[in-house]
């Protein structure tokens, strides 16, 4: 039996190009929404929210990409294109994760950013317990008006992240961590 520490231990992102079909259903997806959900939130604002894409409406999306990636400068080459169109193509749910400050003095701009981010953790968390794989891109669309414009977010929001969901078609890989040596130091106050 794994434990919750083996679990975290043992979750790997799978390029969106290796994750296919099933994904998960209706009851899956509202899962994995709901756990995602449960993260910290100062002042419970919900300053994210989910749009999702699934079926047809993911080659409607790769071709609205691809539409807007054709007006960019500078001209992209046909296979740009052709990439754009099968952006979505492969895993069979993509979740875009929005990101959306909420002003108020109950919490910094800063902490409604972190939040999202813990969201996206949270929902490629819940995909590996549900059994799927995820990986959580960003890529130019998250950071270009014309292609927020296509998936209608509004004044003041942005695109934490497209989430690809699915079955994965190869096995988890190893990757670099990076040395914790280098990265942790122990405070110590002050002499004096």
């Amino acid at each position: 039996m794994t434990t919750p520490f083996e679990f975290l231990a043992t979750r790997r992102s799978i390029p969106a190009a290796f994750l296919g079909e099933p994904g998960p259903d209706a009851a899956g997806l509202e899962r994995l929404l709901r756990v995602a959900t449960r993260v910290p939130d100062h002042a419970k604002l919900a300053p994210w929210r989910f749009i999702v894409i699934e079926g047809d409406a993911r080659r409607a999306a790769g071709e609205a990409l691809a539409a807007r990636r054709a007006e960019r400068s500078p001209p992209p080459l046909p296979e740009q294109l052709d990439a754009e169109r099968q952006r979505f193509a492969n895993a069979p749910l993509v979740i875009v994760l929005v990101s959306r400050i909420v002003k108020t003095e109950r919490a910094t701009e800063w902490e409604e950013i972190l939040s999202a981010g813990a969201v996206a953790m949270n929902l490629l968390n819940a995909a590996h317990a549900l059994g799927f794989a995820a990986n959580w891109l960003t890529d130019w669309p998250a950071y270009d008006d014309g292609a927020r414009a296509i998936f209608g977010l509004a004044e003041g929001e942005r695109i934490a992240g497209f989430i690809h969901i699915g079955t994965p078609r190869v096995e988890p890989q190893e990757r670099w961590r990076p040395d914790l040596a280098a990265l942790v130091t122990r405070w110590t106050p002050p002499a004096g």
